[in-house]
């Protein structure tokens, strides 16, 4: 059992890890928030950022998605076990179950290495939790889909995929628990939201949302490609991003997980709330 925590949350300016701050500094949990360009900077690829950010630190939020073959995510891990850390909650990515869950996806290098961090956090020592979010409602808050949104026309490759979107929020409200509190030590959390929707649905309910009239299109995977390239993408880049739609292509993707209900007691938030919510921001308003 740890007493109060003194809290490392790396990724902290991204999606999930700004949820982590905002509600870790409400519960009043000491803590230090890093990434590349936080004043108390981490780089995996610089290790002599690495030190600092764990002084005085018993619990870690993990955070590799930054990794990308930069670092083998274990280092990071075995010296902050010899610092102190006594707790690491992984945050890691919903597959298709399994020790290689991740690997039979084609996330490419993003795969091995969250896959790597799993392995890191739970090789290390301390206790562990594993975090495994299936698709962020947010991405329709980031570029490409952000800017597609603004436009009126939303580009996809999925066909009749679907995915059970869930929140940013609820995956840091899982986290902040497994940060904090007792009785997630070992526990694997795959999370989704209550329902498996198309990209298509999605794009119909962000429009619903927002009152906008927003165009679903869809393509095949080498039409998406080379409408990222055409959009300032290199090629490379592009087809990592194209990744993902392939696994949706191949309709695994839909199954629900009871991972918030688990760690918080709760159900997750509908996609059809996000919307509402983040319509009322006023990120999708029209470019």
């Amino acid at each position: 059992m740890l007493g109060v925590n003194n809290i490392l949350v790396m990724g902290a300016t991204g999606k999930v890890g700004r949820h982590v701050v905002v509600r870790l500094r409400e519960l009043g949990h000491p803590l230090r928030a890093v990434s590349r360009s936080s004043p108390d900077r981490f780089d995996w690829a610089d290790r002599s950022t690495w030190r600092p950010a764990l002084a005085d630190v018993d619990t870690v939020y993990l955070n590799v998605w930054g990794v990308v073959g930069v670092v083998d995510p274990a280092e990071f891990t075995a010296l902050a076990v010899r610092s102190g850390v006594r707790r690491i909650v992984a945050l890691s990515g919903r597959g298709d179950g399994g020790d290689d869950y991740l690997l039979k996806t084609p996330y490419g290098p993003w795969a091995q290495a969250v896959a790597d961090g799993e392995r890191a956090a739970r090789g290390s020592g301390a206790e562990w939790t594993i975090v495994r979010p299936c698709w962020f409602a947010q991405t329709f808050e980031e570029d490409p889909k952000l800017s597609e949104v603004r436009s009126g026309e939303v580009v996809i490759p999925v066909g009749a995929g679907t995915v059970p979107f869930v929140d940013a929020a609820d995956i840091a409200a899982v986290t902040v628990a497994a940060l904090t509190e007792d009785g997630h030590q070992e526990q694997i959390y795959e999370l989704s939201g209550p329902r498996a929707m198309t990209f298509a649905d999605a794009v119909a309910e962000i429009a619903e949302a927002t009152g906008r009239r927003i165009r679903y299109v869809p393509v095949e995977v080498p039409e998406y490609v080379q409408h990222l390239v055409d959009r300032g993408y290199d090629r490379s880049a592009a087809e990592m991003q194209a990744g993902p739609f392939q696994w949706l292509h191949r309709g695994n993707t839909g199954f629900l997980s009871d991972g918030v209900l688990r760690a918080t007691g709760r159900e997750p938030r509908d996609f059809a709330d996000y919307a509402r919510r983040a319509a009322a921001t006023g990120v999708w308003s029209a470019a």
